[in-house]
């Protein structure tokens, strides 16, 4: 088998890289090592920014996300009974988009099916060879037999826990991590949301978050801790703490109903660098991973796809490699902003097992700097919308 990039990762980044591929005539063949039902099972954020809308309409699947996104215009914060709202379109001229991953996953997927072995689900041992020659290649196992895959390309879009970084020396490769003393206790509900944007709630029993997929379903989370199990959290329960960690407006129209979904998640901030090597280029989880408080997760992948799907049409529209070099300084410059906001909402917004009075002091300061000053609005709100590519 042969193609021009080589995708290992079935997931949103990857793709999204291969349908952008596609309309500029370059082949690409992606390997998943789940099922198709698996990957649209994993339940993740949903608050889209302006740049990877643009990239679904440029990659022709934006169809439905146009057709039942939520634009928001706004998005709020509390601290205790104090309610800040930041008017982004106001202050940037921009929104954001609130359309579930899953979603965004199953369009990309849906597209896929046009090019049959386009997409290879559940190919195991998937693993890259020659990545610092000119004849890269990958094998794998699929149905039963062993497969080579050669390439002139590699985008490891395989997450955190894939073999794509692993690849890059660990002699040569610098890793940054932060881990929160912390989780989110997550549900899902076939609800509608107690708030038409996004709200933020910082309590003195802890973070809470009112966020949706749709006007009917409804996605909220509880700052808990990580020892936590998700059997320790009974429905009743979660609606309890919820309702006591958001503005008393809010929990007095509630509305409640049975969990369809439940998980807890840790937060961490994690950069690998580089973000490439030889003829591999990491996108996405395989380089970096934010914590949820911002929603930059997705985003984050997509500006890498960005910046990598165009390095690669210059270089076969013309030859020009200059943006293939450039990309893992490109690329990191933009992660290292997203995981500085990332990390400022969460210590901003949660409750740390070690604060002192004084901490708390300078987290209400924070908060009413923020509400007085429409500077600080606006950072937040172009961080927030998303900076520009």
């Amino acid at each position: 088998m042969r193609t021009q990039v080589a995708i290992i990762g079935g997931g949103p980044s990857g793709l999204l890289l291969s349908q952008l591929l596609k309309t500029r005539g370059i082949s690409s063949v992606v390997l998943e090592r789940r099922t198709r039902d698996y990957v649209l099972g994993r339940i993740r954020a949903g608050v889209l920014e302006e740049g990877i809308v643009s990239l679904m309409r440029e990659a022709g699947v934006s169809e439905r996300l146009d057709r039942e996104g939520i634009i928001h215009n706004g998005v709020s914060i509390s601290y205790g009974s104090d309610e800040i709202h930041i008017d982004i379109t106001r202050l940037t001229g921009a929104t954001v988009t609130v359309y579930g991953q899953t979603e965004l996953t199953r369009d990309l997927y849906d597209a896929a099916e046009a090019d049959p072995g386009r997409v290879l689900t559940e190919a195991t041992d998937v693993q890259p060879h020659d990545i610092e020659t000119d004849r890269p290649y990958i094998t794998f196992t699929h149905d039963g037999a062993e497969h080579r895959l050669d390439c002139d390309y590699i985008a490891g879009c395989d997450g955190f826990h894939g073999v794509s970084r692993q690849q890059i020396p660990a002699s040569k490769r610098r890793e940054f991590e932060k881990t929160y003393p912390f989780g989110w206790m997550g549900i899902l509900s076939e609800t509608a949301p107690v708030s038409h944007e996004v709200h933020y709630a910082n309590s003195d029993q802890g973070f809470a978050l009112c966020s949706m997929r749709n006007q009917h379903l409804s996605r909220y989370y509880v700052q808990c801790p990580l020892t936590d199990k998700v059997e320790q959290w009974s429905d009743a329960r979660f609606w309890d703490e919820f309702k006591r960690r958001i503005p008393e407006r809010l929990a007095d129209t509630l509305i409640t109903g049975p969990s369809i979904e439940k998980s807890i998640a840790p937060l961490r901030s994690f950069v690998s660098e580089p973000m490439r090597w030889g003829r591999l280029f990491l996108c996405g989880d395989a380089a970096h991973i934010v914590p949820p408080t911002g929603a930059k997760g997705l985003n984050t992948a997509a500006s890498d796809v960005h910046y990598l799907y165009h390095a690669l049409v210059a270089f076969y529209g013309d030859g020009n490699p200059d943006a293939l070099e450039a990309y893992s300084d490109k690329a990191l410059a933009r992660v290292w902003k997203a995981e500085r906001f990332s990390w400022w909402m969460t210590s901003l917004l949660h409750r740390f097992p070690d604060q002192t009075d004084f901490d708390l002091r300078v987290q209400q300061a924070e908060v009413a700097f923020l509400r007085e000053n429409e500077a600080a609005q606006k950072v937040l709100a172009e961080n927030y919308v998303g900076l520009p590519y």
